[in-house]
């Protein structure tokens, strides 16, 4: 969209090629806004140097050729050990793998770290491991972005347009971990 930018939570542009992730803002019309919700409209439209921007959510970081990179969704975002991981992330690296056929990745609570990193995974096949998929994930990631838990399920939902239904993933996650012990 022309005239969009990647800024910080200050309204301040991201410097390009610095790693700062940023959130995605594009100029927006005074009129627009959430019909009868001023809270929503408040936090989703904001004026920063005399101009109103919508910030969706979404989060990025600019590349030092000008380039936006896209990081995922705000709401995604799992703080484990006061490290930031991005569920899309993880995702990516899990569908990598020839055994996934698809997977979801959210954040548990965790009373030392705040949040732990989960996997939802539907396998291809019957031979996958979780300590298959953690040797996956441990040759491209960091060690904080690992999961410390997997449930394999039959299959994700998603809604007809492939939406994920992070709900769902949540619920399934978090009654897998009420009755086994985390990796």
């Amino acid at each position: 969209m022309p005239g969009a930018r990647v800024i910080d939570d200050a309204g301040r542009d991201v410097v390009p090629g610095s790693g700062q992730v940023g959130r995605l803002a594009a100029p927006a019309d005074d009129e627009i806004g959430y019909l009868g919700d001023d809270e929503k409209t408040a936090e989703t439209f904001r004026t920063f140097g005399g101009r109103r921007w919508v910030i969706p959510g979404d989060l990025a970081s600019l590349e030092a050729d000008g380039s936006v990179t896209f990081r995922g969704r705000g709401s995604r975002v799992i703080n484990t050990g006061g490290e930031k991981v991005f569920a899309e992330e993880v995702e990516h690296v899990l569908i990598e793998h020839p055994g996934v056929r698809d997977a979801l990745v959210v954040g548990l609570p965790d009373q030392r770290w705040g949040q732990r990193v989960t996997a939802v995974v539907a396998p291809a096949s019957g031979e996958l491991t979780a300590d298959a998929l953690v040797a996956h994930v441990r040759e491209r990631l960091a060690d904080y972005k690992q999961p410390r838990g997997i449930v394999f399920v039959p299959g994700i939902r998603r809604s007809p347009s492939g939406k994920a239904d992070l709900r769902w993933a949540q619920a399934v996650a978090a009654e897998a971990a009420s009755g086994q012990e985390a990796r």
